[in-house]
């Protein structure tokens, strides 16, 4: 193990101390609500599947009850694709229902020695960082060479209909407006925050789920069973008043409701792999490199830049 680092305080969005209360208030029911933790574990498991390579150590941080070991066990992933596998939490009520090797962590300061892993994951945790390039240059600190890197997290689009019907209600009855819903990486943003980071091969892509609950409030319910609650630092500490959490459903309602009377929710998951540099990687091909012409797979007369076209 290595010293902590710690995050920079100027970049605090999220209070940690927060979401470990929401997390450790979440631990025990949590497999009522874990469906999307579930998809996102699938997800990643069935990609690590599909490398063609064993993973002799390897951390699942931020990893709830477990996650990936959970979807290891549903996909009946061949023994030995993972050897060893640690799980770390910012929760260790949600930690205690993991088995197998674990540490209470927070995901913006990892235990792990420089060039100690072969994989890591993260499922369904990394929206709540603060730095999330200094977590990802941490992680590819982490692994050896030529190790692999997936996460899954919120992204994009994430609860776009709570978002805008929370900020119309407040601003109709309360005059003004107070943070409710977390800001997440765009898809776009998460390959270049790869690269930032000195992960080589950097892939993102979006796997956009659309949930139907029977009115706002179910989701909202739904939310504090994941732990996903409001945890944003700037986050006004007074409860919300009734009366405008009422209008915010009914705005819900009106502006997004289904013909069968239910409303939907977006989730955005964000899914990135990443490779910590190894000689052995495919790289560009240098400029001028290339052994065919590009006019002749095209078929074409190749003119120079300032030749003009004849009539």
């Amino acid at each position: 193990m290595r010293a902590m680092p710690q995050a920079d305080p100027r970049l605090r969005v999220f209070d940690r101390a927060t979401l470990r209360r929401r997390r450790d208030r979440a631990a025990e029911g949590f497999p009522a609500h874990d469906f999307l933790v579930r998809r996102a574990g699938e997800d990643i498991v069935e990609r690590i599947a599909g490398v063609n390579r064993d993973f002799e150590l390897a951390a699942d941080i931020g990893a709830h009850r477990g996650a990936l070991r959970e979807a290891m066990a549903a996909a009946a992933l061949p023994a030995g694709k993972i050897g060893t596998l640690v799980s770390t939490d910012l929760s260790a009520a949600m930690l205690a229902h993991a088995v197998g090797p674990r540490i209470v962590a927070d995901e913006e300061a990892l235990p792990f020695a420089d060039r100690s892993l072969n994989l890591v994951t993260s499922i369904l945790s990394l929206h709540w960082v603060n730095d999330l390039p200094g977590t990802l240059i941490q992680v590819r600190r982490a692994l050896k060479p030529d190790g692999l890197f997936v996460a899954a997290l919120f992204g994009g689009e994430t609860l776009t209909e709570l978002r805008q019907s929370m900020t119309e209600a407040e601003i109709e009855c309360e005059g003004g407006l107070s943070p409710r819903i977390s800001p997440f990486a765009d898809l776009r943003d998460m390959g270049g925050l790869l690269q930032r980071a000195g992960f080589a091969l950097p892939v993102a892509d979006t796997d956009r789920v659309t949930v139907r609950y029977a009115d706002p409030l179910r989701l909202m319910a739904e939310l504090r069973g994941m732990g996903e609650t409001n945890a944003l630092a700037e986050r006004r500490r007074i409860p919300l008043r009734r009366g405008t959490l009422m209008r915010a459903a009914e705005i819900y309602r009106e502006k997004f409701g289904l013909p069968d009377g239910r409303v939907p929710a977006t989730f955005d998951i964000v899914v990135v792999t990443g490779w910590a540099p190894h000689e052995s990687q495919q790289k560009p091909l240098a400029p001028g490199s290339a052994e065919t012409r590009l006019a002749d797979a095209l078929g074409t007369v190749e003119r120079n830049a300032g030749d003009k076209t004849p009539r």
